[in-house]
């Protein structure tokens, strides 16, 4: 099964409200030129609501930055997942690496957000975080293979295939520098053969997973064009409308070569 392109842009704590009216409006005019492409732009809590207005009638999907696992409650400062499905929000990132180095964010607390995120009619984008740092060369992949079986606790495969996976390697974001497109695509295929071992090779072949980690123009076509790599996972080239859209027309471009 074909998995379709997606360009998500995450633009973490950027962007005023004033701002995002023009973006969206400049980026769906030229949306029209890249039908094969889904496009996601994820934002702040305090932008969502204008994002979500600004976007309609576009091809334009919203998401979120972050979630709470509970619905509601005496939780103060968190975000609702009910909340966000009710303000028309499509997507939401969950265990960005920043929201696990710099809040400690666990495993299980990623899984129990993906539970109340689905739960609620979100589309959960899980951000799998690799840190070298913290693990040898010799059991990286088993540090990132462990993170994919941890965050999918609970969830069956007639679900599973909604999902979709976002590989992150820490010492990649925000270095202006991305991991090379080959050994990128080894990490995805290993993370794509542990969802064939957890779901099988059909529900596998359907999850898109996404390489994100200083994501550029002049590395985008090379990265895209793996076959693991169903799209990227983009921040600060993202915060230009222009720079956006000419990474759309990338990855349309590589799943036509790849045809």
């Amino acid at each position: 099964m074909a998995r379709r392109p997606i360009v998500i842009a995450n633009w973490k704590m950027n962007k005023l409200p004033g701002e995002v009216t023009a973006y969206i409006k400049d980026v769906a005019k030229q949306l029209v030129k890249y039908p094969e492409v889904d496009t996601v732009l994820a934002g702040q809590d305090v932008l969502l609501t204008s994002m979500v207005h600004a976007a309609k009638g576009s091809p334009i999907l919203i998401g979120a930055e972050n979630v709470y696992w509970e619905d509601r409650g005496a939780y103060t400062g968190e975000t609702s997942p009910a909340a966000l499905a009710d303000l028309g929000v499509s997507y939401v990132i969950i265990g960005h690496s920043e929201r696990r180095n710099y809040f400690r964010e666990t495993d299980e607390m990623v899984n129990l957000k993906v539970l109340a995120a689905l739960r609620n009619g979100l589309l959960p984008i899980i951000a799998i975080d690799e840190n070298i740092q913290l693990v040898s060369n010799d059991d990286h992949m088993h540090w990132v293979v462990n993170q994919v079986i941890e965050s999918l606790k609970g969830i069956p495969a007639k679900t599973a295939a909604q999902l979709m996976l976002a590989y992150e390697p820490t010492q990649a974001i925000g270095s202006g520098q991305a991991m090379n497109a080959e050994s990128v695509q080894k990490s995805l295929h290993i993370m794509r053969a542990t969802l064939a071992d957890m779901y099988g090779q059909a529900i596998a072949a359907q999850i898109r997973i996404l390489y994100g980690g200083s994501v550029r123009p002049n590395n985008a076509f090379e990265l895209m064009n793996q076959p693991d790599v169903d799209g990227v996972l983009v921040g600060d080239a993202a915060l230009d409308a222009t720079t956006f859209i000419e990474l759309v027309q990338l990855a349309e471009q590589a799943k036509r070569f790849a045809e």
